[in-house]
């Protein structure tokens, strides 16, 4: 039913985006989103149908590998346990909003919506590439753990992403986080975020989508593939995040986010 060359596409797209979240706490979702999408559109399936069957099934994926990074992180640095886990909490409700109101957009919205907040991103981290740490702007506390929580979590449920891009920006920029620190934070708070998500895409696909072998907009093949691979590429990635330099570090994220945004704007081909 599916071409050799789709297969071969999904094993890459676990490898590269494994090791990407391992690496820069990302979680792998603005790899998996948009090259999965582009994989489903050379198959010929329908760009509406394919965009939602790419954001469902990354986050799916995301989850066991920020998993398997966060506890390569958390190995060497327990004290991002307690604020991962209280963004996390919060991250689950905002995403399974963020899914649920995604399935009403139309899929050039979200094209457009992700390919803007990774260029923000972008900007920033280039902005800030030589600042090791900057000084906390705002306290870490219950208030701004709920904001922050909520709305990068609701930015994960509609994007597909686990939201990493966005929280590691706020914690470094905002919170006076050090790179590696937001990077092992952010593995953590993905892991649980992508929950919500991932569920409110089941819910909103069950019955609707047209994929083979998929629960609602979550396709087991591509689950299967690419997690098989992401996975433990995931912890490699980890375990070189922290023999990297930070500013080495900025740079690799910078370069991966804006090539993403720009594709998705379609100022690239």
């Amino acid at each position: 039913m599916f071409p050799i060359e789709y297969f071969i596409g999904l094993i890459l797209i676990g490898v590269f985006a494994g090791f990407a979240s391992g690496l820069l706490g990302v979680g792998g979702g603005f790899l998996i989103v948009p090259l999965q999408y582009f994989l489903l559109q050379y198959i010929g399936v329908d760009s509406n149908l394919a965009m939602l069957i790419s954001l469902g099934t990354s986050l799916a994926i995301i989850i066991p590998t920020s998993l398997s990074g966060a506890y390569r992180h958390t190995r060497t640095m327990d004290d991002i346990i307690k604020p991962g886990v209280q963004l996390g909490i919060f991250g689950i409700i905002g995403g399974a909003v963020g899914g649920l109101v995604a399935s009403g957009l139309p899929f050039r919205v979200l094209e457009i919506i992700f390919g803007c907040l990774l260029l923000f991103v972008a900007v920033n981290n280039i902005i800030n590439i030589n600042k090791e740490r900057e000084n906390a702007r705002i306290p870490f506390n219950l208030i701004t753990t709920g904001i922050i929580g909520l709305l990068v979590g609701f930015s994960s449920g509609l994007l597909g992403v686990g939201g990493g891009v966005f929280l590691i920006a706020i914690l470094t920029s905002l919170l006076g986080f050090s790179l590696i620190e937001a990077i092992g934070t952010s593995s953590i708070f993905i892991s649980l975020t992508a929950i919500g998500g991932f569920l409110s895409y089941i819910v909103s696909g069950w019955g609707v989508s047209t994929f083979p072998y998929s629960i609602g907009y979550v396709s087991l093949i591509n689950l299967a593939l690419i997690a098989a691979f992401s996975v433990p590429l995931a912890s490699v990635g980890a375990k070189y995040a922290h023999r990297i330099p930070q500013k080495k570090l900025k740079i690799i994220f910078s370069v991966l986010v804006l090539y993403i945004a720009l594709k998705m704007l379609g100022i690239l081909p």
